[in-house]
């Protein structure tokens, strides 16, 4: 497909102000006064003008990110190092920087894997470092899939559940928070028709920040210092969507599930 050793090593610095209204408005998508974790996937957003996006609301291809040929992008996985919270009024400096780029063959095609180190300061201090995954894969035909029916997932092995149903415009608060103009996430009739998705999709990012709130609602008083993810399958908005999580020592294994009880998200965490 090509050659990608000489995007390996590029980097892109950002910079943004964490102010209070992004907070706040942070904490009023989730209906929690004082959430905090996740907060850094919303700062430092692309900065493409409108006249640029793609089809799909994407920026375009190459600059910082190699300009894969496969139409699909999606972030895959991240894992998160915490050291130092992000405050209200933090001055916050991002350098990304492309670790590997990696063809690989999957039950729909091509693939390719690009991995982005990404470490953000607050005030000056080395705040997190995270590794994010996102794959290109080929774009997919035919109709969306019917509804699976409801299916009570097995609860017995979790310390902790809770359930939502994310809506339309929870999905669109946390686009605007985040700039994000993936078309998937606001715009049905695109979804639906050409991504071939049953409805608007719930962001990963989203979910990952909902169970990092898991653990914080169970475990207020001890900071997380380690949280991975890897994204299994898509979340539909309107869905009941299951998060769960349970404890041992200082680890933490969390999941989120489907209505149908399907793998959306596996996670894992360190307190």
């Amino acid at each position: 497909m090509g050659t990608w050793d000489a995007w390996i090593g590029n980097t892109q610095s950002q910079s943004d102000l964490l102010t209070p209204r992004l907070l706040n408005q942070f904490r009023a998508t989730l209906d929690d006064p004082s959430a905090q974790e996740g907060v850094h996937w919303c700062l430092c957003p692309p900065d493409t003008t409108t006249a640029e996006l793609g089809a799909d609301g994407h920026p375009p291809k190459g600059g910082f990110l190699p300009p894969v040929p496969l139409p699909r992008r999606m972030w895959a996985s991240s894992a998160v190092t915490f050291l130092a919270p992000l405050t209200a009024g933090a001055v916050i400096e991002r350098t990304s920087t492309v670790a590997s780029v990696a063809e690989k063959s999957g039950a729909t095609g091509p693939l390719v894997f690009v991995e982005v180190d990404r470490e953000t300061r607050a005030d000056g201090a080395l705040a997190l470092v995270e590794r994010q995954t996102i794959v290109y894969r080929e774009q997919t035909s035919g109709p969306p899939p019917l509804r699976a029916p409801d299916a009570a997932p097995d609860l017995s092995e979790w310390q902790w559940h809770c359930s939502l149903a994310p809506s339309a415009q929870f999905l669109f608060r946390y686009s605007a928070l985040t700039f994000n103009t993936h078309r998937i996430h606001y715009d049905l009739p695109y979804a639906q028709g050409e991504e071939g998705y049953r409805g608007l999709v719930v962001h990963g990012p989203l979910i990952a920040t909902l169970l990092l709130r898991l653990i914080k609602e169970n475990l207020p008083n001890e900071p997380i210092r380690h949280f991975s993810m890897r994204g299994q399958s898509p979340a539909i908005a309107g869905d009941t969507l299951h998060l769960v999580g349970r404890r041992q020592g200082n680890a933490v294994t969390l999941a989120a599930l489907g209505h149908d009880a399907r793998l959306v998200m596996s996670a894992e965490a360190e307190v």
